[in-house]
Parts: structure tokens; sequence; C-alpha cells
């Protein structure tokens, strides 16, 4: 059995996991490449190997990081199923669909005001190809064996974190490999806690808060203290935000502001086409989150939804304090970039960041107060206030992690740290190896590792404080 690291290490991006066994490829997440340049450039590097010799691909959740290369497997020859939860398979059809459009659109873009260095510029995939990828898409239930071929089958668990993230639980023969996913958060306030495999001789487990713990801090109070500083100035505030989990969460709490009278009465807009839709898929699966009927009824008047460019632009018009909330949550493109253009060169405005900003993006910029960004070819000035709501994560930071971890029955024979910047991933290596005991290091991008089947059965694992208490049952 063979796992080869495509993507997502050392970098909290490109999730892509290659695994070879019992005469099949699998690959395990197929995302692309955010943030710095050098990493975006990957995405157009020639495959590893080729695409028609994969036989199956499983996705562990929807964000354009693990599932938003697919497209382009399609295109090089992939024609096997794609697997995957029916949320995160409901959110691909969003997410692919949004994310060929907005590639098109900036290639066009660049073409028309020619500040492409590539004459003419074009887009890693169309519509058309995100199309043929989704008609591969064939969902899977949670806990719901899935054979792959003989002696090949898999199962999702819960991971929490957003619609349909799941981690992936796969036997091959008698080895039982496991790849974390995405981790949520255990008492997020919309998605259930993330579900530990009972065992796994082999684990790939994330490390995006690898080396951070979530502050001890309220975010209905930290937003409803920014919501009024800024208002009390006259300002607006222009909110990058992922579509798929973080914008449905901002409303959640803004319901919560104005019922109870802490948040002045001034229009909200949720600018985001994806965002909406996703809103609205959160009905069709109510046993994966926490939310009522009512707290659904809750988002969906607590902004104005604005879905056509012409009502996005009629924002624009509008005086006095206002809060916009828009893709992408990284400001790496979407409707965020024209309000960010307009909005931001005023002190009177905030800026309000409410996730994890990867290094290389303009949120991460926005993050590190550059007193510039580059905004399609020009450099706007930043003088409005920049604030970061990091209590609104929606990945489990390092302790919460160990608890994911020491939750199951006995120690992986290997652990492998990934999704997580080389300083992340690194310390959560320690604190496993640490607090754990375990045998765990972080691959190398490329880096290929056999792993013996059948390994020794390790010991169980010794109690552990932060996980004892609340263990889920997988």
């Amino acid at each position: 059995m063979k796992l080869t690291f495509l993507g997502a290490a050392q970098t909290v991006t490109g999730s892509r996991y290659l695994l070879e066994a019992q005469g099949k490829r699998v690959l395990i997440d197929c995302g692309l490449f955010q943030g710095t340049k050098n990493l975006r450039l990957r995405n157009w590097e020639p495959l590893p190997f080729p695409a028609d010799t994969l036989d199956a691909v499983i996705l562990t959740h929807a964000h354009i990081d693990h599932c938003g290369y697919l497209p382009v497997l399609v295109r090089h020859g992939f024609r096997g199923p794609v697997y995957c939860t029916p949320g995160t398979a409901d959110l691909c059809e969003v997410m692919l669909r949004d994310s060929a459009r907005l590639q098109e659109e900036d290639a066009a873009f660049a073409n028309r005001h020619g500040f492409s260095k590539h004459h003419p510029a074009q887009p890693l995939y169309t519509l058309e190809d995100a199309e043929a990828a989704l008609r591969l898409i064939g969902p899977r239930e949670f806990d719901v064996p899935v054979s792959l071929g003989e002696n090949l089958i898999f199962r999702f668990l819960p991971a929490g974190h957003i619609l349909g993230a799941a981690s992936v639980v796969l036997c091959s023969g008698h080895t039982v490999l496991a790849f974390s996913g995405d981790l949520g958060r255990p008492d997020d306030p919309l998605m259930r806690a993330p579900v530990p495999p009972v065992h796994a001789d082999y684990l790939v487990v994330e490390s995006t808060y690898g080396d951070r713990l979530h502050p001890a801090l309220n975010p209905e109070n930290e937003l409803a203290e920014m919501f009024a500083r800024t208002f009390a100035r006259g300002g607006i505030v222009v909110m990058p935000c992922f579509a798929v989990g973080r914008a449905q969460e901002v409303l959640y709490y803004i319901a919560h502001l104005k019922e109870a009278g802490r948040m002045a009465n001034v229009p909200v807009y949720l600018d985001s086409p994806m965002a909406i839709s996703v809103t609205e898929l959160y009905r069709h699966h109510m046993r994966e989150h926490r939310l009522t009927i009512s707290q659904l009824h809750a988002i969906d008047h607590a902004a104005f939804m604005t879905r056509s460019v012409d009502d996005s632009k009629a924002i624009a018009s509008r005086n006095g304090p206002m809060v916009i909330i828009a893709g992408s949550g990284m400001a790496t493109g979407g409707r965020v970039l024209h309000h960010l253009n307009l909005y931001a060169p005023d002190p009177r405005n905030t800026i309000a960041l409410v996730g994890y900003q990867a290094p290389g993006t303009r949120g991460a910029a926005l993050e590190a107060h550059a007193p510039t960004i580059k905004l399609h070819g020009d450099y706007v000035r930043v003088r409005a206030e920049v604030a970061s709501i990091s209590s609104l994560s929606a990945h489990a930071d390092y302790r919460e992690t160990l608890r994911w971890l020491a939750g199951m029955t006995c120690p992986p024979t290997r652990t492998f740290v990934t999704h997580g910047e080389p300083a992340a991933a690194d310390a959560l290596r320690r604190r496993i190896a640490e607090t754990l005991h375990w045998d765990c290091c972080v691959p190398e991008q490329g880096q290929t590792i056999e792993l013996p089947e059948n390994p020794v059965r390790a010991r169980p694992c010794p109690p552990h404080e932060p996980a004892d208490a609340t263990r889920p049952v997988a």
C-alpha cells in the first residue's frame, strides 16, 4: 500500500492524496492550490499520473481547496466515480459552477484590460468542465460501507466543519487508513461535533490551527463591538466571507444581535449568490447541523439577499452605515473586491476578517495591515479599520484536535500531519508526539510513503484529559 502526498503537504491548500492499494488507485480529495503565486502555479502543472488510470475520487468536503481541481482531472480523462456525502454533493454543484464562472470571468476581465502576462488569458477550467465533473458524483451516506473493489472499502464519518464534511476511513484488507478531512469545532453553534474513527493503523490529520488556540471570546460580543464602533463613525462594514458555513454563522449572530437590540437597525446585505444558495441547502440536511427551523428562518431574514449584478451595484448608491457580506473569504476574487475597492480607502469604514487567511491572499495582506492591496491591476490604499474576528473559525484548534485524536481506542502505527503551514504542522506534530506519544511526521510535497499491510497493533491509548469526558460514539 502506497500513499503519495500531492497537496496539502506543508501548506494549507491543494488537498490531494493518492492511495495505491489492492490494485486500485484512489485520490482522496482533489483540491485547488490557493494563496501565493508559487502555490497557484501548481494548478497548471502536468498531472503526476495519467488521469484515466485513477479508479475513484473520494471527497471529504466541498471547499474549493478540497474539490476545486476535479474539473481539471475530468478534462484530462478521468471518468471514474466521485464519492462524497449528500451534503457535499449538493454543495459541489454550487461551488464548482461558481469557481468555473469566476475563472472564466477573471480571464475575460484580464483580456479586456490587458493586465495578464498571457495573451490571451485562459481560465484553468470552464463551466463545461465543471458540469462534466458534477455528472460523476455519486453521493453516499455517513457510516455506510462503500466498496471500491475486492478487499478495499471505505465509509464516511461526520467531521463537523461545514455541511457534508466527512472524515474518510478506508480499509485495505485488514489495514485501516483514516483521513481526518477538515475538522470542525466540538462546540460550533451550527455544525455537530466531529466523530473520530474507533481505530486506524495509519492516520492523515489536518493542522490548519496546529500552532494556535482559539481565544475564549464570544463572537457575538466581538461582532457587536465592531459594529457599534463602525456605525458610530458613520462607517460601513465590508466582510469578505466564505460562502459555506461562515456566511451562515455570521447571519446567525446578526439575527441574535438584532433580536436582542444589540445592533443598530442598519441594512445588511448578503452579496453572494453562492452563499444565498448554500443557506437554502441547510433546510435539506437538518440532521447534520444544530439549527432549528425557526433559527433558519431568522438567518434567512437577517439580510437582504442580492443575487443579481445590478442589485450588487446598487448597494454602492446607498449612504450611511450598513454591512456588506460578500465572497470570497480571503478576498481572492468575487464581488467583495469591488466593495473593497470602493470602501477600503475611507477611515470611517471597517474591513472585518472572519476566518483563516492563507499566506499570499489579499485577506492575509489585510490581516497584516498592508497599506495597499492590489485590486484588478491597481493598488488601492487601505485606510479603513481592519478587524479580525478570530473566534469565528470553523477549524479545530490544536487542543480540540488532540481531543479528537485521543477519542480513538488505540494509537495509529503512524500519523501524518498535513493541511497546515510549516510552523502549524510541525507544532501539531510535536504536540501529538509529546502529549499522546504517537509516531508522527510532516510529509513533503510529492513524497510517496510505503505503508506496510497488517502492521503490529498498537497498545491502547492512555487516558487523556481533553478527550475523556465527551468522546462521541463512532
